[in-house]
């Protein structure tokens, strides 16, 4: 028997339909191991040499004993997690776990999980890659460190509950766009337009500079100055055509495609991970499980030359060669682009949204539906616009048009119905033409606040400032709001004032730990090591070696925060009870903690009442911390309701 390990359960079904009987497929379900909590600090890292003390994951000695087993029964054994460097960590301590010799155990490595990329993943195994193990590792470690000594640290002096390296600095982005929000001053403004016709075709144009010069209207008095002055018709002074040229998007990336998601759908990063996850490891096609995406966490726009060729027939075939571009469509390199893996494409250009529509959930079909569009249009010319702009006068105030008139649609044959498209066709005016003004539309306004970040544009501007990488991003942004320090208000995250807190300290006495550009110097001396450019010991070396040192002079020097009062005291031992702030959100302990350990919930009522006893329903957190409903009427009641959001039919 031949042993193939995977990281997901969910793969298993799919991969050994491509496998013959010989093969024995088994998960190891994620990590299987992870860094102790003893030691030194209780991080489960030698401080001095930076190794590791790694213990078997919570419930993960079933897998262990299986997957030993099965090892024992096997004359090969495949590692084949996933083509990123946690799923390198995973394969190297499976193979330490099972005693593998590291420099011969065959890794494999696959970006989709269709039948050509199993078996020539198979047919080319490549060695365990320590340099991508050992970035993870660091990684990990310096997790590790932050995590639980910065966490520690607030917990004790201003009762937040955690901090980290990634989710703190992405947290300081979203708490100084509500501090440019809150310190913003509206100002007034009118718009103008003036409603007109030329050859019995309606149409307005738009206030642009009035004859004193000014480009905006500031109040009412002189918007009505302007309108006392004009003319009763406008002239046609200048017109300039040209045409404009606008190539297609490169596919997807993870950060583009949840950005898409999210302006598109309003899915949350996470939920678009969650979605895509299932893409890639499988869904079944006419009885037959297969992976109908490529690898879905990447930083790169490149395209397989097979997907390229089989797509570049396809467009010929389709819509002819007219539309077919010349070279593939790429984005701008980037610094922080690590093109390890292809872009997000569809595996099987045969399997076309619509007719695999019945075996996909709507919210499959949806995602599916862009990524094979995308990945097409990508290849496929740029469409072509004539743009006209029309200048008029009317009495020295100057007024501006733009028409806009679809030459060729190019790649939006395929990807239009996704794209914005503001054509205007206008006709065609020669210049010294009169035209009657018939209505003259204002409207008073003011400037609006910088708008909050939805998640989305959160992930635009991590990925731009190098913050994380795309297997981070929806994890980051699902921990801040998981732990309390942002909230979703109509898709816009704003910070709350246990965020705010944290920020604030971190600021005064971590500056590089809330700093984008610190955090991004370290993703990029992380990827150093992973390309074997850097040392592991030295990096976390020097890392510790200064951050040890602010957190003594933070435990002297940061204030401790006294507990907000309940008003009554402990039933237990006769102590206040205040507020606390933990992992799942705020509660009642005693003041007495840790000689008392007595803590309550904060009841959240849900205005319904038990359908069992009539008792009120309140809202609770499970150990998950997922929401769900119970009687407030518990010890004699066990009604209980979960709050799922509702599934889109197939």
């Amino acid at each position: 028997m031949k042993l193939v390990i995977v990281e997901s359960p969910s793969k298993i079904k799919t991969i050994e339909r491509y496998l013959s009987d010989e093969y024995k497929v088994l998960a190891s379900y994620g990590h299987i191991v992870d860094l102790s909590t003893r030691g030194s600090k209780n991080l489960g890292i030698n401080l001095k040499t930076f190794e590791g003390d790694y213990i078997l994951d919570k419930g993960r000695k079933n897998v262990a004993d299986t997957l030993k087993k099965a090892k024992d029964q096997s004359s090969e054994v495949y590692l084949a997690t996933d083509p990123d460097r946690e799923g390198e960590a995973i394969a190297y301590h499976i193979a330490k776990l099972l005693e593998l010799d590291l420099d011969k155990t065959k890794r494999l490595e696959f970006h989709e999980i269709t039948r050509d990329g199993i078996t020539n993943a198979l047919a080319a195994p490549r060695k365990l890659n320590e340099d991508l193990f050992n970035s993870q590792e660091a990684r990990r470690m310096l997790d590790r460190i932050v995590g639980f000594e910065l966490s520690k640290l607030l917990n004790q002096k201003i009762n937040v509950p955690s901090a980290g390296r990634v989710q703190s600095a992405v947290l300081k982005l979203i708490t100084d766009k509500e501090q440019e929000i809150e310190a913003f001053v509206p100002e007034e403004y009118w718009t103008l337009k003036i409603d007109t016709k030329y050859d019995d075709t309606l149409f307005s144009v738009n206030f642009n500079k009035s004859y004193a010069g000014d480009k905006t209207i500031t109040n009412e008095a002189m918007k009505n100055d302007i309108i006392s002055k004009l003319a009763p018709q406008i002239v046609v002074t200048e017109a300039k055509t040209e045409i404009r040229h606008i190539s297609p998007k490169p596919p997807f990336t993870t950060s583009t495609l949840q950005q898409e998601a999210s302006s598109k759908y309003k899915y949350s990063a996470s939920r678009t991970s969650r979605i895509i996850q299932k893409l890639y490891e499988g869904v079944t096609i006419n009885g037959i499980e297969t992976g109908i995406v490529t690898y879905i966490r990447t930083d790169s726009t490149r395209l397989a030359p097979s997907f390229v060729a089989n797509a570049s027939q396809l467009i010929v075939k389709e819509y002819g060669s007219e539309y077919l571009g010349r070279s593939q469509a790429r984005g701008k390199a980037s610094q922080n682009v690590q093109d390890a893996h292809e872009a997000i494409r569809p595996t099987n250009l045969k399997f076309t949204p619509d007719s695999i529509k019945n075996s996909l959930t709507r919210e499959e079909y949806n995602l599916y539906s862009l990524i094979y569009a995308r990945a097409l249009a990508s290849l496929m010319v740029g469409s072509k616009e004539e743009v006209t702009r029309y200048t008029f006068n009317s009495s020295g105030t100057i007024f501006n048009a733009t028409s806009t008139v679809l030459l060729f649609p190019g790649f939006r044959k395929v990807y239009g119905t996704n794209e914005e498209s503001k054509e205007e066709k206008l006709p065609k005016m020669h210049i010294g033409s009169e035209l009657p003004i018939l209505d003259v539309v204002s409207e008073q306004k003011f400037t609006e606040p910088p708008a909050r970040y939805t998640e989305g544009r959160l992930i635009k501007t991590m990925e731009e400032l190098g913050i994380g990488r795309p297997s981070t991003y929806a994890p980051t942004i699902d921990i801040l709001q998981k732990r309390k320090y942002v909230s979703s208000l109509k898709g816009s995250l704003k910070p709350t004032e246990l965020g705010f807190r944290q920020v604030d300290a971190l600021n005064e006495f971590f500056p590089l730990v809330v700093s984008s550009d610190y955090t991004a110097t370290m993703e990029n001396e992380l990827d150093k090591i992973a390309n074997g450019e850097g040392d592991k010991v030295e990096f976390l070396s020097d890392f510790y070696s200064d951050f040890s040192v602010k957190i003594d002079n933070a435990r002297k020097g940061m204030k401790k925060l006294p507990p907000e009062k309940v008003g009554r005291n402990c039933e237990k031992c006769g102590s206040e009870l205040v507020y606390r702030d933990g992992p799942y959100g705020r509660f009642i302990g005693c003041s007495n903690f840790p000689k008392c350990k007595y803590t309550e919930f904060i009841v959240e009522y849900t205005g319904k009442n038990c359908p069992k006893c009539n008792a009120p329903l309140t809202y609770r957190y499970d150990s998950r911390n997922r929401k769900y409903i119970r009687c407030s009427n518990y010890q004699d009641c066990d009604y209980s309701a979960s709050i799922r959001r509702s599934k889109y039919k197939k």
